[in-house]
């Protein structure tokens, strides 16, 4: 590889590395703000926070990576303009063509990269996210509840507290429950207990035990009994997603799917690889600015592009979904412009215009 070659595939990669680890810090602080409300309203098992993290980051990883490398390129080539490198690239010979060889070490495998992520790794985080959280609910265990210590339902509408646990954490010994509804308290002991779910939701079922039930304030209207056996409705939470959801299909399976849904979805996993690498191309041309010049008003405009990009790519791949868009056309109509208009901008970057006297002749 020669020397310029390594040395502008170096500047490449360092800058698009930066940009990515900063996309994914502020990235991580969205998903695990997500994460934290799905387990507070009941839909996550506590448990599962750190697994369910790490594969909402997995599936966001083709929305964020098109962005790292466009916003590094830009970084990159503004440098390059700052220290008035590229002027003396230029006048050596090196133009856009040339600039293709160490561009493409770049993009090229950020781009097969992206694809991965969008059509392998993304679905199948999804489809695996959803198993762990369907097992999880089956799971008193996994759902955050330990013997020994009083755990809040989530909501914060009651505790419960088990003296012993099963290892499967399916079966419980001696159990406490307290719980406040509409300004009553609900106090429920037994001796045992076990977890079911059914399709109306999820149940704590209780053998042999007591129940103590009255007003939060001031009144004598208190109801107790004694049961063999007593179910209790725990919050609701995602017990199953639909098996023929596309957003939880493999792309394989998508391809001979004929559902507007199916293809929908098909078309919106073509679409990062794509527009990552005409993003890619749009960053040359948008990087280029005076030595003196301010280069953060070109990373706003490319990222303005790559926001309005992404907006016309999901807002695409609903329409489609919902018939208002052929389903042949799909988001060609956004890919293929997008792509042409990169490619032109970029073969066009750096070419020295003729004065008007000299067109005229």
């Amino acid at each position: 590889m020669p020397k310029l070659d390594r040395y502008l595939f170096r500047e490449f990669a360092q800058a698009t590395f930066a940009a990515l680890v900063v996309l994914m810090i502020v990235s991580l602080g969205g998903v695990f703000a997500d994460v934290l409300g799905d387990i507070a309203r009941g839909r996550v098992p506590a448990g599962l926070m750190l697994a369910q993290l790490g594969l909402q980051v997995v599936n966001y990883l083709p929305l964020i990576l098109p962005l790292g490398l466009m916003l590094g390129l830009m970084l990159a080539f503004g440098r390059l303009y700052r220290d008035s490198e590229m002027p003396v690239l230029t006048s050596v010979g090196v133009g856009p063509v040339r600039l293709l060889r160490p561009l493409a070490l770049v993009v090229v495998p950020m781009t097969l990269f992206i694809g991965a992520c969008s059509l392998w790794l993304g679905p199948w985080a999804r489809a695996y996210s959803q198993q762990m959280i369907e097992a999880g609910q089956r799971s008193l265990l996994v759902s955050g509840l330990e013997a020994g210590r009083f755990v809040e339902f989530p909501g914060g509408n009651g505790v419960v507290y088990v003296n012993a646990m099963s290892d499967d954490g399916s079966r419980l010994g001696r159990v406490f429950v307290y719980r406040q509804d509409d300004g009553r308290m609900d106090v429920t002991t037994a001796l045992s207990g076990e977890l079911s779910v059914e399709a109306a939701g999820r149940f704590l079922r209780l053998d042999e035990g007591f129940r103590v039930e009255g007003p939060l304030d001031a009144g004598l209207d208190y109801r107790l009994m004694r049961y063999a056996s007593n179910e209790i409705r725990l919050p609701a939470a995602d017990l199953g997603a639909d098996a023929d959801d596309p957003t939880l299909q493999p792309t394989l399976t998508l391809l001979g799917d004929d559902r507007r849904e199916a293809r929908a979805q098909l078309h919106f996993r073509l679409a990062p690889p794509l527009l990552a690498l005409a993003f890619a191309l749009l960053a040359v041309p948008l990087a280029r600015s005076p030595p003196r010049q301010a280069r953060y008003g070109r990373m706003m405009m490319g990222f303005l592009a790559y926001v309005m990009g992404m907006n016309l790519m999901m807002l695409g791949a609903d329409w489609v979904g919902e018939g208002r868009i052929p389903v042949a056309l799909g988001l060609w109509w956004l890919v293929l412009p997008l792509l042409g208009f990169g490619a032109w901008l970029y073969f066009r970057d750096g070419r020295v215009v003729a004065p008007k006297w000299r067109r005229a002749r």
